[in-house]
């Protein structure tokens, strides 16, 4: 990013916000490393071509590692890199106040899936 004025708040979220990012990073964190069709059967709801996009920007940014071996058919893994680990305790963190925020709005009925 060439603009000096940003701040790293900005930074982190051009990296890592969309829908999936962080879902993505959550199951790489807890499996280790998986094939895309791993990733694509732990997230249902997510197209092909939108894992597949959202793959590629967390590798450009250095967070997940893609790993290609030679062989037939293709065998892909994904894992995080040793910098995109320190991501771990802000996933950590999303997932705790996640947990607590979805019994907040169950217990004031409000629809937490709104938005």
């Amino acid at each position: 990013m060439q603009d000096k004025t940003c701040h790293g708040v900005e930074v982190a979220i051009e990296a890592l916000v969309g829908k999936w990012k962080p879902i993505i990073l959550f199951h790489l964190m807890e499996k280790g490393t998986m094939r895309f069709n791993e990733l694509k059967r732990a997230i249902p709801n997510i197209t092909q071509k939108m894992l597949t996009s959202q793959l590629r920007e967390l590798e450009h940014h250095q967070i997940v590692n893609r790993k290609v071996y030679p062989q037939v058919p293709p065998k892909v893994e994904y894992s995080l890199t040793e910098y995109g680990k320190e991501i771990i305790p802000i996933l950590q963190s999303m997932q705790e106040w996640g947990t607590i925020h979805k019994k907040y709005m169950v217990e004031n009925n409000i629809d937490y899936a709104e938005g």
